[in-house]
């Protein structure tokens, strides 16, 4: 691998690590589990990139394997770690709003796919086609998740603030 690839490889892990994990702190709602997630995304891309050369677009392959490998984890359930530590004498200040946390409960309740889905659609600001696309899907399908996922927050919400 040539140098300059190296180094547009590095920068890329630098300048897009924050947005990465807050679109996997999305997907998965823990962020420990997002910070993995990040860490083991991070690692296949520059691999990715190492193996292949230059990647022709670092952002959508990042993307794509941070919702690949969130994905696959959750199918693999039973190999996922179940840490349970001490509990702390009381709470932290937490900085989130209620209506942040009441959206990513409700958020985490959706289906691995249709939580990609609305992740990618929404916060990634991605059309149809591309979503489409990086989970390879059909375009219909990514309608469907996208209504039904939309549907069950909505239903969700009424539930939490009537």
């Amino acid at each position: 691998m040539r140098s300059d690839d190296e180094a547009a490889l590095h920068a890329f892990v630098e300048g897009r690590r924050t947005a990465l994990f807050r679109s996997a702190y999305l997907l998965c709602g823990d962020r420990h589990e997002a910070e993995d997630l990040v860490q083991s995304t991070l690692v296949k891309v520059v691999l990715g990139g190492r193996r292949h050369g230059r990647l022709e677009n670092i952002e959508a392959y990042a993307r794509k394997t941070l919702v690949n490998t969130f994905i696959a984890a959750r199918r693999r359930f039973w190999r996922r770690e179940q840490a349970y530590g001490e509990l702390p004498d009381r709470a932290g200040q937490s900085p989130d709003t209620d209506t942040g946390l009441a959206v990513r409960a409700a958020l985490a309740r959706l289906s691995a796919k249709q939580r990609a889905v609305l992740v990618l659609r929404y916060w990634e600001d991605l059309s149809v086609e591309a979503t489409a696309d990086m989970l390879g899907m059909r375009e219909n399908t990514v309608k469907s998740h996208t209504a039904r996922g939309l549907a069950a927050l909505r239903a969700e919400m009424v539930e939490e603030y009537v």
